[in-house]
């Protein structure tokens, strides 16, 4: 039987091959392309690419385009990245966005759902559960509401009509916060059973949240979005990669714990390569060469 203490190197060795992976593909997309990049320092690099004339290598020229083009989605470009002043060189701009990154999970949520085309067959929105004609909203502020009438306005990663998502890539975990702080929301106690939210070392501890001493809840991520999908009247889905097995555990072990059964039937999870089989065939040979995201 797997324990909380024998499970974190499996499940950080899960985050670290997709990083490496991503690493020697996408050194080799981009000189096989000729695109402007660096690469960060360390053992591992990661690369970043550069806006060059016109066009940016971390995505395709045309969905590039219809960033730019969307005042609301070119916003996100300018998101700085947290790393810039420790791990990656100067560049032309003198700023590096944290979509510029090759593990960006942002990046490549932007490059599916910005992807010019890419729902006019309507299978991708059929693959959601959705009926044809939403627009996606990047950083959506879902103001779920806290205990004493105030509001926590942290982004949700996409918001696509009546369906929020949240996307992953090499991230190692959905985040841990302290016990108090996740309780102070308003809706917590109705929609979770805290006796068996998974708390301590990491989503996969079979920890529960009632034992003694544990301070801080596991996912937090996802506890905040379903509780934003409560909110907000959606439905909610984690978008991750089917090489990251240790995150669709975390989701199921927090999906267990809803008590609302019509929310927890509004609760999905889907992988890029799930996602892959219904998008046009420009954008799937896109991802299996740069991502190594193919369909299953």
């Amino acid at each position: 039987m797997t324990t909380a203490a024998n499970a974190t190197p499996a499940v950080a060795g899960y985050a670290a091959a997709l990083r490496y992976e991503l690493s020697v593909r996408n050194q080799a997309y981009a000189k096989t392309h000729g695109l402007k990049h660096q690469a960060s320092y360390g053992s591992q690099p990661v690369v970043c690419y550069e806006p060059d004339s016109g066009r940016h290598g971390n995505f395709l020229p045309a969905t590039y385009r219809a960033i730019l083009a969307n005042p609301l989605w070119a916003r996100r470009l300018r998101k700085a990245h947290t790393s810039t002043r420790t791990a990656l060189p100067r560049n032309d701009c003198g700023f590096w966005s944290e979509l510029d990154s090759s593990n960006s999970s942002d990046a490549l949520l932007m490059n599916v759902f910005c992807f010019p085309g890419v729902f006019d067959d309507g299978r991708a929105f059929s693959l959601l559960g959705l009926e044809s004609g939403a627009a996606p909203e990047f950083g959506f502020k879902a103001r779920v509401p806290l205990l004493g009438g105030k509001f926590d306005r942290t982004e949700v990663d996409m918001r696509l009509g009546s369906l929020l998502v949240e996307a992953k890539l090499t991230e190692s975990d959905f985040q841990k916060r302290e016990k108090t702080m996740v309780e102070s929301y308003r809706d917590f106690a109705e929609v979770f059973d805290r006796k068996v939210l998974p708390v301590g070392r990491g989503p996969w501890s079979r920890q529960s949240g009632s034992e003694t001493g544990a301070t801080r809840y596991a996912s937090y991520q996802l506890i905040r979005n379903v509780l934003a999908a409560q909110a907000n009247d959606c439905s909610f889905c984690v978008l991750c990669d089917a090489r990251r097995p240790d995150l669709l555990q975390a989701w199921y072990a927090i999906m267990r714990c809803v008590r609302p059964v019509d929310l927890r039937l509004r609760c999905k999870v889907l992988t890029w390569q799930e996602l892959a089989a219904v998008l046009p065939r420009r954008l799937r040979h896109f991802l299996e060469e740069k991502y190594g995201i193919g369909v299953i």
